[in-house]
């Protein structure tokens, strides 16, 4: 006898899948077309996932009645494969999520992801469930702050997908590109491919239940910030600068970007960093070295709270290089500075929700 495909389809055909209430060829679970080596036949049928309670019971109907509707000596494989379930759309993403809230700047080098960590590790510390995402693609930087430049996130399977489980440290979840690539190497990429590795950092990962999701986003205002106001409903967002005139002209850019009629995102207050130097030695002291004050005059301005003055102190500095975030410290200075400013994204949140509905994407047409 010989064997052709369409005799092995025609087979499948009287196979119902009880999953769908239809045959094995209209539920489209057979991968290709059956593999015909002489009197052996190959089948390879896809099913939704792998704890589906219908797979034994298909797999042994369909090499059933391969055997009865095509010949009792016929030598049958059937092979199953799994399909992941499909990403949830954008409305439904992080639905345990409460609180997003964007750490940006509209100029680089003013510690915006120094305040990132530190704020995401305060929270942590005042008992809150807490996430920080590094959505700076091609210069991340919070496996390094974090100790955790070596670690690599793993897989888990869950409700059908594999979603990446993020890194735990300090009593934060941590995702960055920096776990993925060298770490040496430059990211070589155009917008549209660091947009989707950002996509999936958001989309197939395994949050989970947080209170705050912490985004620590690049400087200046770019394609990455476009994609994370098109994902995801930011609560709010915390501008960071120094005092120096011209960050301080970079970040009304930044909440210009936000509260633009198209975008609407709320601005939670401003974060004054380098304020100014006081040495060890002289602990009175108060150096203004990138200006006075500029800050909490933008945000009188703005008519937005000024959260917190971080002053310049080299142990944050020498703290973020090494891993080990001023914040850990809670009995220092330092730590208790983003202590407060943690107690103060916290108040500014709940007034935020209390007081506004809750943030839309923005739609892309």
């Amino acid at each position: 006898m010989t064997l052709y495909p369409k005799l092995i389809t025609d087979a499948l055909a009287t196979v119902t899948y009880a999953g769908t209430k239809k045959n094995i060829i209209e539920s489209e679970m057979l991968a290709d077309q059956p593999k015909i080596n002489g009197n052996s036949v190959e089948v390879v049928l896809i099913f939704p996932r792998e704890t589906d309670p219908f797979l034994k019971s298909t797999v042994k109907a369909a090499e059933a009645a391969i055997h009865y509707h095509v010949g009792k000596e016929v030598e049958v494989t059937i092979k199953t494969e799994f399909k992941s379930a499909p990403r949830p759309e954008d409305d439904k993403l992080l639905p345990e999520v409460k609180n997003i809230i964007a750490v940006s700047s509209g100029k680089g080098g003013v510690g915006k992801s120094t305040v990132s960590a530190n704020l995401a590790i305060s929270l942590a510390r005042l008992g809150y469930s807490v996430g920080l995402l590094d959505t700076d693609i091609f210069g991340p930087s919070i496996p390094k702050m974090f100790q955790v430049e070596d670690v690599r996130p793993y897989a888990v399977e869950k409700d059908g997908r594999q979603l990446i489980m993020p890194v735990e440290q300090y009593g934060v979840k941590l995702l960055s590109i920096g776990f993925f690539v060298n770490k040496n190497t430059a990211t070589l990429w155009r917008g549209g491919m660091a947009c989707s590795a950002l996509k999936q950092l958001i989309a197939d990962a395994d949050w989970g239940a947080l209170d705050y999701l912490i985004l620590d986003t690049p400087p200046g205002t770019s394609d990455i910030h476009l994609s994370l106001l098109q994902t995801l409903a930011i609560t709010g967002a915390v501008i960071v600068s120094t005092p120096q005139a011209v960050a301080l002209a970079d970040a009304r850019k930044g909440i210009d970007m936000y509260t633009n009629d198209k975008v609407n995102v709320p601005i939670l207050g401003l974060v004054e960093n380098m304020a100014w130097f006081t040495p060890a030695e002289l602990p009175e002291n108060r150096y203004y070295i990138f200006g006075k004050e500029g800050c909490k005059r933008l945000a009188e301005e703005m008519q937005v709270p000024l959260l917190a003055q971080i002053p310049l102190v080299q142990g944050i500095c020498e703290s973020g290089d090494s891993g080990l975030p001023a914040a850990l410290d809670v009995a220092s200075p330092t730590g208790q500075a983003f202590i407060a400013l943690a107690q103060s994204v916290v108040t500014v949140t709940n007034r935020r929700n209390a007081e506004r509905a809750k943030t839309q994407r923005v739609q892309t047409h």
